[in-house]
Parts: structure tokens; C-alpha cells; sequence
């Protein structure tokens, strides 16, 4: 069924800045839309993300790149829908450029979404289904992510003083998905109560996760050690992501209140996984200080899972450096990081193919789409993140994969701790 017409419009998302909401119509009249979030820390290696730079939302308006969707509508027009790849491939060859800096990687992505999503209502089958069909992936069962969820928010996501940017919950030993999200809800909930009778405020950052001005980072970790326990809870694990290339300043780490070289910053976080059970450390060091995540690739691989998100961006030549480099063992995806469906799956079978544990990601700023859920259940991916089990940009993720599980029945497995090292 081929494409009649390509439409888009400014939305705002969680943090009430403009974003792209585009519809894909089939000849037939077969229509449906998909949403673009939008990220606060962002890599230098990204796609771009293009803004009108202008008076209106502070510069932040999107109406060159729905200039730019009229662009792509004329070259889309006729094409097959279920010709994901032709779609995605005649986008970036109208782009030219590597970083999508002439049509933007939110223009392109958009585009690229809705057409899979209305591909997939045109086949009568649901998005996850789908996206196995359209990429051929070979995958045999149907796996329930495990969600890490933000609960305590610092770096640029609040305003907390803290230098590590997400404090997660990763609940790997309950036995679905939906048991595991009532865990971390629970948890998150009397984490709250603590908080308050500590004084401490309970407002959220851009994710959901509270912001209190918590002096250090052990104190965060103690916090959550008696929320999980008062919760009833004998363990549940942590993951952080430090976000470092924030607090990373000609060849240093100003990390609280010191100044750190990479071997140092490296002690600080052996330090932290000694004393607390976290499991995961995502963007522990400036995405372009290689010599840095291989120093902590060879001390600590075996142990932990240290995933690559500003360092790989989604993107297949900074992911297959990173592999030869021996850099990480887990990598984020982002969608709109590289943005197209169809690089974002190349990566992640290529990261898959290498033995690197694959992470699908939400950004700060978020909409209500749940893009993202589904494609965790299609490539069987081993994690979710999708913020705290709170605000409905975050939920709405956590919610779909509640219905695909209740939709799969005995077919659904629950990842457990696959994405994670043992």
C-alpha cells in the first residue's frame, strides 16, 4: 500500500518545549502519527536535532523541520509502506549529510516511526509483531524488558547538586515484568516518605525521579538501601548513569567538589559497587576519553555492565570503534540519536552480534508515544528505560508493556537480569 500524504505539527513535550507529531496516510486512508522526544544531556556525536532558532519558544520552535517533512512527503509519495528500509534509505540520501543536519534527525525520525506504526495497523498487527516482519529478525520468543527506573534525578535533569545524573531501580529478580514495575513503584513510593520525614524535598526532575539536596552521592545509595528494604524488599538492584561528559573539563573530572583524573574517578566508582549492589554505570567517563573507558573496561567487565550512550550514540562507526577499542560491554539505544528505524536496528543487531547487551531509552524531554516499548519487545532487548514509575510520559511506556505482556500471556518472558553481567 502505497504513501498518499505526510503531515506534521508542532506538540510540546515534558518539559514544554516544541517537538514534532507526524502522520503517515495510505491510499486507502489508512493513518498513524508518532512523536519525537527531545534530549537535555545531549552528545556532541548526535544527529541533529534541528531548531528554528528564532523569537518563538525561545528559539526552540520546529517549523524548518516540518518545512522539511513537506520536503520528504514529495519524495515518499508512492513508495510502499512496507518498505521500511527504501523509506528510511530515500530520507537519507535526501539528507546527504552524516549528522542529518539538512533536513534534521527529528524531521527524518518522525517520518520514519509513523510510516513502521501505520505499516503495522494496515497489516492488522500489533507494532512489536510488526517490526519482526518488516526486519526479518530472527528472534523465537517474545522477552519483557527489564525497566530501570530513575528515581533519584541530578546532573542537568535537577537541580539537586548532584553530579551523577539518574539514580535507577532495576528490579531483576521478580518474575514478570508486571511484578517487577510493582517493586520499583513500591520502592519509589517509600523512598518518597523517607525523603519527607528527612526533610528532604520530593519535587522531580525532568524524569521523575525526586530531586533532594542530598549532600553526597553515598548518601543517595543509603537512601535507597532503606527504601528497598522498608519497602520489603531483601535486595533490588541499582544502576546510575553518571553522565560524566557533563562534569568533564580540559582532561578532568570535577567531581564533588574534586578534581579527578580518570584513574581517580575510576576508584570513586569501584568505591560505589564495593559498598552498594549496583549493577550497571552508564557514561562513566567523557564520550570521546577513550583511553579512559578502556582502563575501566579492563578492571571491571567482567563485574559490571558499563554501557556506551554518549560514547556510541546509536551510531554503527562509533559502536563498531568502541568494540575494537573494547571500550564497553552494553550500549544504549536512542532513537532520535542517529534517527531512522532502520540504523537504529542495524546497531543494535550489531552490538547483539559483538556479545554487548542492548538498552532501549527514553530521552528527558518525552511525549506520550510508546514507540520505544515496542521496539524492546521486537529486538528482544534485555532493558528498558523509561524514567520513574511516575508522570504519564514516563508510564505510558511502563503501561504498553503491560499490555503486550497481558497480550503474550505464557508466550511472555521477562528479561530477569539478560542485559545485565552476572
Amino acid at each position: 500500500m502505497k504513501i498518499s500524504k505526510i503531515t506534521a505539527r508542532e506538540i510540546l513535550d515534558s518539559r514544554g518545549y516544541p517537538t514534532l507529531k507526524t502522520s503517515v496516510i495510505l491510499q486507502d486512508g489508512t493513518c498513524a502519527c508518532a512523536c519525537v522526544p527531545s534530549g537535555a544531556s545531549t552528545g556532541i556525536h548526535e544527529a541533529l536535532e534541528l531548531r528554528d532558532k528564532d523569537k518563538r519558544y525561545l528559539g526552540k520552535g520546529v517549523l524548518k523541520a516540518i518545512k522539511n517533512i513537506a520536503l520528504i512527503e514529495k519524495n515518499l509519495k508512492g513508495i510502499n509502506v512496507f518498505e521500511q528500509e527504501l523509506l528510511d534509505e530515500t530520507m537519507l540520501k535526501l539528507d546527504g549529510t552524516p549528522n542529518k543536519t539538512q533536513l534534521g534527525a527529528n524531521a527524518i525520525l518522525s517520518v520514519s516511526l509513523a510510516a513502521a506504526r501505520t505499516a503495522s495497523i494496515k497489516e492488522k498487527l500489533p507494532l512489536y509483531k510488526y517490526l519482526r516482519q518488516a526486519f526479518n529478525l530472527k528472534e523465537k520468543t517474545f522477552i519483557l524488558p527489564c525497566p530501570m527506573l530513575n528515581v533519584i534525578n541530578g546532573g542537568v535533569h535537577a537541580d539537586s547538586g548532584l553530579n551523577i545524573q539518574e539514580f535507577m531501580l532495576v528490579p531483576v529478580k521478580q518474575k514478570s515484568f508486571k511484578t517487577a514495575l510493582q517493586a520499583a513503584s513500591e520502592v519509589y513510593h517509600t523512598l518518597k516518605n523517607l525523603l519527607k520525614q528527612n526533610n528532604l524535598s520530593t519535587s522531580v526532575g525532568d524524569e521523575g525521579g525526586f530531586a533532594p539536596k542530598i549532600k553526597n552521592h553515598d548518601e543517595v545509595f543509603r537512601f535507597l538501601l532503606k527504601a528497598t528494604a522498608k519497602a520489603g524488599y531483601q535486595t533490588m538492584p541499582f544502576a546510575i548513569d553518571a553522565a560524566a561528559s557533563e562534569f568533564y573539563e580540559d582532561a578532568f573530572y570535577f567531581f564533588e567538589g574534586k578534581k579527578l583524573n580518570y584513574k581517580e574517578l575510576s576508584a570513586i566508582y569501584s568505591n560505589f559497587t564495593t559498598k552498594f549492589p549496583i549493577i550497571s554505570i552508564e557514561d562513566p567517563f567523557e564520550q570521546d576519553d577513550w583511553q579512559a573507558w578502556e582502563y575501566f573496561y579492563q578492571k571491571k567487565n567482567k563485574k559490571l555492565n558499563i554501557v556506551g550512550d554518549d560514547l556510541f550514540v546509536t551510531n554503527l562507526e562509533r559502536l563498531e570503534l568502541g568494540i575494537e577499542r573494547k571500550a564497553a560491554n552494553s550500549i544504549l539505544i536512542k532513537l532520535n540519536q542517529i534517527g531512522t528505524l532502520s540504523e537504529t536496528i542495524k546497531v543494535i543487531y550489531k552490538a547483539k552480534e559483538a556479545g554487548l547487551s542492548t538498552i532501549i531509552s527514553h530521552r528527558s524531554g518525552e511525549t506520550e508515544d510508546t514507540f520505544i516499548a515496542d521496539l524492546a519487545v521486537a529486538v528482544n532487548c534485555g532493558a528498558i528505560k523509561a524514567g520513574a514509575p511516575a508522570r504519564s510520559e514516563r508510564t505510558a511506556k511502563y503501561n504498553r508493556l503491560l499490555e503486550i505482556e497481558a497480550e503474550l500471556g505464557k508466550k511472555a518472558l521477562y528479561a530477569r537480569g539478560k542485559a545485565f553481567k552476572k
